[in-house]
């Protein structure tokens, strides 16, 4: 499950150099330069050029989310009610209880786009998801975790059939539309201020990595938008402070550094160090 909130490396149209811990250390310094895309040559590449706090390019993002919501769409358009309460890849959560949990992102996603901010950013699409450890690694954090799979679990379960599929499908396009016509620079949601970019760029991380949970029993469904999972590495390379395996492609990584599969005795040779703190986020 991911509940949303690192500095990682910038999409940029130009590949530089820079890691992230060099990035983040010029623009504290209010410099503005190039950074390398997820993964490197790995990931989609995008760019601002113009901008101290985060070099996203907003209309690139605004097709990814459009790209992911479609996707989950159109699995959830196929859905029987029979096929809602599949087991997901998201641990102990029904296809049903995903798709719920998506829409509520969704819903709050309408919600920010009208939640403007005169207040400088204080996260970037990043270090959004830090505060979120996975579930059970605090206290508080579990029990929150806790309350709302409860949550989500009773709500799914209580859509008459069709119906969830249906919500999805409009609030999706609205919330993809509304981004599209936002106005403002910034956005507040969840106690923090991000760039309009950087917060639709947390939107399409979430729905990439929940398309996973959702088409784990599905091998017809359309296979995973390339740009959402190249957001979801460069949100996993900038919590790692270092490049995840260049032999994982971005499912892959998407899986392996969310914990949604196992990592390998291999997979620990290569990462080292960095296999005790996988999943970065969960």
């Amino acid at each position: 499950m991911i509940e949303p909130k690192g500095r990682g490396a910038a999409w940029t149209e130009e590949r530089g150099s820079l890691r992230p811990s060099d990035e983040g250390r010029r623009r504290s310094e209010g410099e503005r330069g190039g950074g390398r895309g997820p993964g490197g040559e790995r990931g989609t590449q995008l760019a601002r050029q113009n901008d101290p706090v985060t070099e996203l390019d907003r209309a690139r993002v605004e097709q990814a989310l459009e790209s992911a919501y479609q996707n989950v769409t159109t699995v959830a358009d196929g859905l029987g009610d029979a096929d809602l309460m599949r087991p997901s890849r998201c641990a102990g959560w029904a296809v049903g209880d995903v798709l719920y949990h998506q829409l509520l992102d969704a819903r709050r996603a309408l919600r920010t786009f009208a939640s403007p901010s005169a207040e400088p950013p204080d996260v970037d699409d990043v270090g959004y998801w830090r505060a979120y450890a996975p579930p059970g690694d605090a206290a508080d954090g579990g029990a929150e975790a806790a309350a709302h799979a409860r949550h989500v679990r009773i709500v799914a379960a209580a859509y008459p059939p069709g119906t969830l599929a249906w919500e999805w499908r409009e609030t999706a396009a609205a919330a993809s539309r509304a981004a599209r016509a936002c106005p403002h620079r910034a956005v507040t949601t969840q106690g923090h201020v991000l760039t309009t970019a950087d917060f639709i760029a947390t939107l399409v991380v979430e729905a990439a990595v929940h398309y996973l949970d959702l088409t784990v029993g599905l091998p017809a469904a359309p296979p995973p938008d390339a740009a959402g999972l190249a957001l979801v590495r460069r949100v996993l390379d900038g919590l790692a402070g270092t490049p995840l395996p260049a032999g994982w492609d971005d499912r892959t990584c998407a899986l392996k550094g969310t914990g949604r599969e196992e990592v390998t005795a291999g997979d620990r040779m290569v990462l080292g160090a960095l296999a005790g703190r996988l999943p970065l986020f969960g």
